[in-house]
């Protein structure tokens, strides 16, 4: 093949398959994926964010002598409907096990009491007593001003709205 030939055949097979320098720049070259930043990251956003609100009150629990499994059962129960060992469990964020464990516990305490169901003998109720609400002293009262300090860096429809779109991402999660 003539020089002109060869350097023809040469521009035709860089523009087809691109040149060997470029093909190896660009391997050389660090990749250009979106950057990830995990303080735009949502899990993360909610976990730190859970972590950041409830640490503080958690501390408030334990000066008051209790555990965060017994706040979170027994104020749970404070509203005076009993509970299935299930339903306590998915709402204090523990496992049936564990939550099973505890209520026997707290049964032997006198701080909450266990009775049939209704519909299904198998299935127990657990109940809060007097010495269940005595444990829960200001507790209560203590988590709703708790609840107030951290969303005041809030207006009233974002609060509103916080709690709204995390309800739906729970039920999303059901």
């Amino acid at each position: 093949m003539r020089a002109p030939a060869r350097k023809a055949a040469k521009s035709v097979n860089k523009v087809a398959h691109g040149s060997a320098t470029t093909s190896a720049a660009k391997s050389r070259r660090p990749s250009r994926a979106p950057r990830w930043n995990v303080d735009d990251y949502l899990s993360y956003l909610l976990a730190r964010a859970s972590h950041t609100v409830a640490s503080q009150f958690h501390l408030e629990v334990r000066a008051a002598g209790l555990t965060v499994l017994e706040w979170r059962v027994l104020a749970t129960l404070s509203d005076g409907r009993p509970r299935t060992v299930g339903s306590l469990a998915t709402t204090a964020l523990a496992e049936q096990s564990t939550v099973t464990k505890l209520i026997g516990r707290l049964e032997a305490e006198g701080r909450v009491a266990r009775s049939d169901g209704d519909v299904d003998r198998r299935q127990s109720m657990v109940a809060i007593t007097p010495a269940g609400r005595a444990a829960l002293g200001s507790l209560l009262a203590r988590s709703k001003a708790h609840e107030r300090r951290t969303v005041g860096r809030l207006d009233e429809r974002e609060a509103a709205s916080l709690k709204s779109a995390l309800r739906k991402l729970i039920a999303g999660g059901d």
